[in-house]
Formats: structure tokens, C-alpha cells, sequence
């Protein structure tokens, strides 16, 4: 059992001052006033130090352990090595729930990552799956990003969710002139970031990638159909037009991954969809590809999660940039990387947010002198994952 003290724990209505929180085994069993515990042998005491006590975030939306294994393209390392390192940096985050998001890519005009190969992403995948039965700091997920041109691996994705390796599926189509790259210059800038080409090279890449054969229709139906048999999320990808957002949806998507327009952000809240945005683009000041500003988004009601993408350590800083530079309320932030996220993948009930009965994944984040906020401790499953003293807090 532990006891957590002197901290400000955030529920789903409020702060609670003054409070304590017990733990015993993997769940959370009390919330009462402090110094009403009655301290009975084997109860350890955590000082919470005035900080933050709030539920572990959940990161829906990560390539992160891509870089993890492959940090150089012809460099790929031990892959059980990488899950292992990967969650060590995650719950340093506060990343207490990750959904890995592995790309079922065809090909691409992108520097080659090997841990998109077909051999890799499975291996990566039977990994992923013996962790939710083995030791792990964190709670991992599969998240199957699956690139619709990708036919050959069609049969490989049916099996993976037949095997209950999957837990969220989304449908991507990266192709150029429309979704993320609908302005081809763009995709022509980015094209160029990666390679050494000229404008007739790219403009032929172009007319490639457009006139590439696709999952059809009953394709698509299919494979929605089997997820949602066996209790996946759906999601669709880079959403720019309504017409795409009603197609997606007839399929049974409730994710509206990274719209790319205010317009299309507010259609897909308005159809009952979560709507998701990367933290990145807060810190960054808006997207990257010019597209969706999350933090105007988020202003207008119309983004329900923050993923970290591709750079963990923004979900943290993204929370308190909103709550401090935006203004907005620190309980409804918070929700961004904790309930909502939960709600979407429907984990809601046994994680997300701090409440009797509910999993005990918890952080606890505390502001050192420059008021940079810090996660110094770390609870999963009711287990101390990490406790970082800072001497000058």
C-alpha cells in the first residue's frame, strides 16, 4: 500500500487540497482528508511536495519507437533492447499507456526506415504483445497505422487482428495533393528535406504516388468490419474534406486523426468523433506542414486529445503551455492526454483519470525554481516506476 501526501490531486471535477491517496495493490482505494489514514504496517508515505498529482497520460498516436530502433538508417538495434529503452524514456515523460504506432507503409518518398519493413513491423509487433503478459514499466499498445496502398500486406493486418495483436487501426493515405500534402509544394519541400531531386524528379513522383492502386472500398469495409468485431478503434488520417469525413465514418471510424482544417475539425466533433492534434504543433507554435493550429483548435472546443507524435516530452510541456500561456483550466487540459484519450480506445474504465476503483497509473509533476514542470514520480499499476529526487524543488 502507499500513501500519497502534501500533493494536489487532480480529479475529473477539480484540484483536491488537503487530500491523501491510497493505493493498495493495483488500484486506487481511498481519497479522503489529510491525516485521516490510519498508518498500519507495510504503508509507505509518498510526498507528493505541493505538486501535481494527476492520472498517467496516454499516448494514442507514437512513432517514437521507431527512432528508438532505427536511429540511423542503416543502423537497427536489438529490438527487445529498444522496447525496453523506449519505455524507460516514456515513463520519464509520464507516459504510463503507450499505443506504438507502426506504419504499414508501401513506399514513400521519405528516407527509408527499416522498421517499416514487413519483417520488422511483425517482430515489433509479437514484442509488443508478450509485454501485456510479461514484466513492463509501462502498459504498451499496437496502434496499426496502415497506409491504404499497401496491398500486400492486407492479409498480414486481417491475421494481426484476428490475433487480438491490435488495439487501434487507422486508415492513412499519404498520397500527394490531398490530406497532409493537399498544397504539393508542400510535399515538394518536403520531398527535397529528405532527398536531392529536382522539380521533373518530383513532379514524376507525383504522377506515381496518384496513379498507385488502392484498397477499394469493400476492402476497406472489410477490414473495419473485422476491428470493429473484435472491439478496435477505428481512425481515419490527415482529414481535409467532409466528403472524406463521411466516408470514414460509414466505416466506423470514431477517431478523426489530425484534421487538417478548422472546418473539418468542427464537422467531425459535430459528427460525434474524437478529434486528435499533435503536442508538437503547440510547442511549435502550429503544424509543421502548415496545416491545423492545435492550440486554436483546442481554443474552439474542436480537438478532444494530444498525441506526442513523434516527440514525447510534449505532452507535459503542451499541458502547461495551454493551462499558463493559453489560460486555459488545468482539470480540462489535463483531459487531453488522460480521459479523453482513454474514452477513445475505450479504457476509460479502468484508466485515464483519478478516481476509487480505477487503476492506480498515476504522476506525480512538481515546477523546479524557472517553474519547469517536472514528473518526479511515477506509479503504474499500482507500482513506484520512478522517483527522481530534485534537491532545489
Amino acid at each position: 500500500m502507499y500513501l500519497i501526501t502534501n500533493g494536489r490531486i487532480i480529479t475529473e471535477e477539480s484540484i483536491l487540497i488537503g487530500y491523501d491517496l491510497v493505493i493498495k495493490d493495483d488500484r486506487i482505494f481511498k481519497i479522503i482528508p489529510q491525516g485521516e489514514v490510519e498508518m498500519v504496517d507495510g504503508l509507505q508515505v509518498i510526498d507528493g511536495a505541493g505538486g501535481y498529482v494527476t492520472a498517467g497520460f496516454i499516448d494514442i498516436h507514437s512513432d517514437y519507437i521507431e527512432n528508438m530502433a532505427a536511429p540511423r538508417p542503416t543502423c537497427l538495434m536489438d529490438f527487445h533492447m529498444s522496447v525496453r529503452e523506449t519505455e524507460k524514456q516514456l515513463i520519464s515523460h509520464g507516459v504510463t499507456t503507450m499505443f506504438h504506432s507502426l506504419s504499414l507503409f508501401k513506399d514513400s518518398e521519405y528516407k527509408r526506415k527499416p522498421i517499416r519493413d514487413p519483417e520488422n513491423v511483425k517482430k515489433f509487433v509479437d514484442l509488443i504483445d508478450k509485454t501485456q503478459a510479461g514484466q513492463h514499466l509501462i502498459r504498451h499498445r499496437f496502434h496499426a497505422r496502415f497506409e491504404i496502398d499497401n496491398l500486400r500486406e492486407v492479409k498480414k493486418l486481417k491475421n494481426y487482428i484476428q490475433e487480438k495483436k491490435i488495439q487501434l487501426l487507422s486508415f492513412m493515405d499519404h498520397s500527394p495533393g490531398q490530406g497532409q500534402y493537399r498544397d504539393l509544394k508542400v510535399y515538394s519541400d518536403m520531398v527535397k528535406s529528405y532527398n536531392d531531386v529536382d522539380d521533373a524528379s518530383i513532379v514524376n513522383m507525383i504522377s506515381r504516388h496518384q496513379a498507385k492502386e488502392k484498397v477499394t472500398m469493400e476492402g476497406m469495409k472489410e477490414l473495419a468490419e473485422l476491428a470493429r468485431k473484435n472491439g478496435i478503434a477505428i481512425a481515419s488520417h490527415d482529414d481535409d474534406t467532409l466528403e472524406k469525413l463521411e466516408l470514414v465514418q460509414s466505416l466506423g471510424a470514431t477517431i478523426s486523426e489530425f484534421p487538417i482544417t478548422m472546418e473539418i475539425a468542427q464537422k467531425a466533433k459535430e459528427k460525434g468523433m474524437f478529434t486528435m492534434a499533435g503536442a508538437p504543433n503547440i510547442l511549435l507554435g502550429g503544424s509543421h506542414s502548415g496545416n491545423l493550429s492545435a492550440a486554436e483548435a483546442i481554443l474552439s472546443n474542436n480537438i478532444d486529445i494530444l498525441c506526442s507524435d513523434y516527440y514525447p516530452p510534449a505532452l507535459l510541456h503542451a499541458v502547461f503551455a495551454l493551462h499558463e500561456k493559453y489560460g486555459l483550466n488545468l482539470v480540462e487540459v489535463l483531459k487531453l492526454v488522460t480521459l479523453n484519450p482513454a474514452k477513445a480506445v475505450a479504457m476509460d474504465e479502468e484508466i485515464g483519470s483519478i478516481k476509487v476503483g480505477k487503476k492506480a497509473d498515476l504522476l506525480i509533476i512538481e515546477k523546479i525554481k524557472d517553474g519547469y514542470p517536472v514528473i518526479t514520480s511515477v506509479i503504474v499499476d499500482g507500482a513506484i516506476r520512478q522517483n527522481t529526487y530534485y534537491p532545489a524543488l
